[in-house]
This record gives C-alpha cells, structure tokens and sequence, in this order.
C-alpha cells in the first residue's frame, strides 16, 4: 500500500463526522455516570472538591498527576528552575575566572544534579547509587557486553525483587510521600544509564570513558528521578559540545511548547471535573451496568489520559533540556495514532534504549521471524523486570510480544501469491481502505492489551466480553466502525506528512542560527 494513496475529500469528511459523532456521543455517556454516581461510597477517596469555579468534585485518582501539578508542584519547580539558573550563572562567571564554560557545562549539571539528589535523599541514598555506578563501571572496565547485561540486570533485580528491594528501601532514612517514587525512580533510571554506559564503553576499542563521565552523565538532575533515559552515546556527544548554537525561533519554539504544556494541565484539570475517567473503572460494580459505548469511551479515554500525562511530564522535563543544548527524547505517540504494535510505547526513552541494546541488536532487520521471535521475547523480558515483575505485568508482557510478532506473521502471510497479486491489481486507495479495516481491529487489540496494565485485569475482561462476545453485532461492527474511521484519518495526516517531508529541502547551515 502506498502511502501517497489520496482518498476522496467527501469521504474523509464523512469519516471525521462519524468520528466526531462517536466521541461525543461516548463521552455524554460518561459524563452522565461521572454525575449520576458522584455520591457513591467507592468514589469517596478518589474525588474530591475541585475549583469553586464549577462547583463540581474533581477526580483524584492518578496520585501522578496529583504529585506533578499540584501536591509538589513547587517543589519540581524549583529543581528544576534551579537547575536552569545555576547552569546560567556558571557560564556568565566562567570566562572570568579563566574557564570555558561551554567545555565544562556536564561538569556543572553533574554537580548540581548530585547536591540536589544528596540534599533531597540524603547521604545513604547517594551512598546506595554511587554503589551501583561503581559495580557497574567496574564491569564496563572488561568489554564484554554479556557481562555488562548480566551484572546490569541483576542489579535492576535487586531493587524489583523482595528481598533485596525492601533492603535497600531500608537504607534511606526519613519518610515523605515522594519517597518511594524518588528512590525507586532515581535507581532505576540509574542502573539503565550505567548499562547504556557500560554498553557503550564495550564499542570504545582504543580506551575507556572515565568515571567522571559516568556520574556526570547519571546525575543530570531533570532526567535523574523520572526519566527519559537519554542512552550514553547521544548525552555525551551532546553535554560536551562546544558550539553552542540556537536554531532560527529556537526560543520562540520552546516558550510556546511551555504554555502549551500548561494550557493542557489546565483543560485536564477541567476535564477531570466532569469525566471521572480514572475512578469508574475501579468501581466494577457500577462498570458492569454501564453501556457498552460507556465501556468503550472509558478504555479509550484511559489510554489517551496516560498518553497526555507522558506527555506533559516529559514535555516539561525535555523543556528544560532543550535549554541546556541538549536534544532529548520526544514524548511517545499519542494512542489515537497507532494502529500497529512496531509503533506501540508510552516511554520514548525507554523504548530507545530497549530497541538500541536489545530489540534491533537482535532482530536485525526484523524480516526473519524466529530473530523477531527472539528479539521481542528478549526486549519483553527485560521490559517485566523493568516495571517489577507480577502476574499483571506478565499478561501486559505476552499478549504485547504476540501482537507484535503476529503483526510480523500476517504481513509475511499477505507477501506471499494469491494475496500479493491480489493486491497489486487493486489501486492504491482501495488497498488502504482493506489495511485499515485490519488495522482498526488491531486498535482495539492495543487498547485491551495496555488498558489493563493502567486499570485492572477484570476491567479489561469486561470492556473485551462486552465489546466482542455480549456486544457482537451491534456494538462490535459500530465501534470497529468507528475505529476505522479514525485509522483512516490518522493515515491521511500520515500521508500529508509525507509529501511534506519529500518536499522539503534540506537546510544549509547559515548564519542564521546564533551562538548563546
């Protein structure tokens, strides 16, 4: 299927119609549930009073969301705020005490990062990191990848898995309510960082990096607790470039992704007052009376809530590392683009550092299905210990691999006569339409595959009995309908991005980028 494929106007205006009608008409849905069942006994904890302003309770539920933007609003702030000035100041003073401030700038991040993990956590938490980089830059000293692998993955046991966790957890004196999300947060991440070190260490033949390099790169404050993970290669390259250029509207550019970043936690908030999206699905016994479009609409918007959130968090954080010169991972793709699992992961950073190490290191080119077979049972394996393994994250891990590799297996399938020769007679647009109806069931394999690792297993059930089994046919064919409507439109965009891209020319360097 090509991707130039060009469909009718009229029908791409029918399918946003539909696709608009369906929305609305699913979210009237939960926001009479929202209202209807704001005074239940399960609700009590989750919503709460929100703004005077709409005199309506809010939903509390995501404690993520509630850390973020509102309980340590102030204090995340003024990290990070922090951490922009005193890299400031520093490289006003440096040249008058006789020191290149662009040559030292991971110096001065490492050193800031590292005070203000040691003022936040305290001396046995930076005493329990630097343990983990000093094992794991030991075993980076020998060059042997595999090593580097089994002594990073048995670390990253060590703080998934009793008993070991809770013995670590121990060593962190004092007690907060970001405790927890801090120490596990700042380890994890820094286990990955030390391995992306070691890894890359292995592909230096003439020396090695040194220790400094490492804590530098580990104690870059606003990756340090909540991520993205920027693999080794890419931050060292980067945090000690010397010239230091701002593109044309550079700064124009990230002042408006900033207020778009907080015109979004404010629509959220919003929404939050009207659709209690997070505090019904926990609710089973009111889930089980809600209608089929109601169930629907809740898996959807749950999966669009935990895309925004990524979104948001890391936006704000990648902000930041835009300021400092830096190019960090994007935020993942939005849930209502993806039509496929190759595309599926709400970490870019994560899903970076999986397909650079692990993913692509093994399956190669991804055409041989026994070498995708490996590479994804291995890329999944390393993702459960990543996110603490439990039956939850064990079910979100198969069904994730098999989609992934079924994907491999259809398409390989339909390459092959009478298929392929069947679909070379067809035009273009005709070829789209039939890969979009597969593509629309596999949409919805997506959101019942990830929804239950952000709700529950039993919710996910029954969003998946209702909608394929009790549903079938009406609310099944109405809402693959609609599915398919919104693929069609998410591969019209895909397609105008493409001719864009062909048409745009690559821009020489000029003097139009300025030094900082």
């Amino acid at each position: 299927m090509g991707i130039k494929a060009a469909l009718p106007r009229y029908e791409l205006y029918l399918y946003t119609a539909v696709l608009a009608g369906a929305m609305i008409w699913a979210g009237s849905w939960i926001f009479e549930a929202s209202s209807e069942n704001v005074g239940r006994k399960a609700f009590k904890e989750s919503v709460k009073p929100g703004w005077h302003y709409f005199g309506r309770k809010m939903d509390v539920a995501d404690f993520e969301w509630i850390m973020w933007f509102s309980t340590f609003r102030n204090h995340i702030l003024f990290a990070l705020t922090g951490h922009v000035i005193f890299a400031k100041i520093f490289t006003l003073i440096a040249p008058k005490i006789g020191i290149d401030g662009c040559k030292h700038r991971s110096l001065i991040f490492g050193v800031y990062g590292g005070l203000a993990v040691l003022v936040t956590m305290g001396w046995t938490f930076m005493a329990l990191i630097l343990s983990h980089c000093i094992i794991l830059y030991s075993v980076a000293l020998v060059k042997w990848k595999s090593l580097c692998f089994a002594a990073g993955l048995a670390t990253l046991a060590s703080i998934k898995l009793e008993p070991y966790n809770s013995w670590q957890e121990t060593l962190v004196t004092g007690s907060f309510d970001l405790q927890d999300i801090l120490f596990y947060g700042g380890c994890g991440f820094t286990i990955m960082r030390c391995m992306s070190f070691a890894l890359e260490n292995c592909e230096k033949k003439d020396s090695s990096y040194t220790f400094s390099d490492l804590l530098k790169y580990n104690f870059y404050l606003p990756f340090f607790f909540f991520g993205p993970i920027m693999t080794f290669d890419r931050y060292h390259a980067q945090a000690n470039n010397t010239k230091l250029t701002r593109k044309e509207r550079e700064m124009w550019n990230i002042t408006t992704k900033a207020l778009l970043h907080l015109g979004i936690i404010l629509v959220v908030d919003v929404f939050f007052h009207y659709l209690y999206i997070l505090t019904i699905p926990s609710d089973m016994n009111l889930v089980t009376k809600l209608s089929d479009w109601c169930l629907a609409g809740l898996a959807y918007s749950n999966l669009v809530y935990d895309w925004v959130k990524a979104a948001v968090m890391f936006g704000v954080i990648n902000t930041v590392a835009t300021l400092d010169h830096l190019d960090p991972p994007q935020p993942p793709k939005c849930i209502t683009m993806l039509y496929v699992f190759a595309e599926t992961h709400f970490d870019r950073g994560i899903n970076d550092w999986l397909c650079k190490y692990v993913y692509d290191y093994i399956g190669g080119d991804h055409d041989k299905i026994f070498k995708e077979l490996l590479a994804t049972i291995c890329t999944f394996a390393i993702t459960t210990l990543w996110l603490g393994p439990c039956e939850l994250v064990y079910i979100w891990s198969f069904f994730n691999c098999f989609g992934l590799n079924f994907e491999l297996w259809v398409a390989k399938l339909f390459s092959f006569p009478p298929f392929s020769t069947i679909e070379g007679v067809m035009g273009e647009a005709m070829s789209c339409r039939i890969h979009s109806v597969f593509n629309a069931a596999n949409f919805w394999a997506i959101v019942l595959y990830n929804v239950l690792s952000l709700n529950s297993l039993e919710f996910a059930k029954l969003v998946g009995r209702r909608l394929i089994f009790k549903g079938f046919p009406l609310s099944t064919l109405s809402v693959l309908c609609v599915t398919y409507c919104g693929v069609q439109l998410v591969k019209e965009r895909e397609r105008q991005q493409a001719l864009l891209d062909d048409l745009e020319p690559v821009k020489p360097v000029d003097g139009k980028e300025k030094a900082e």
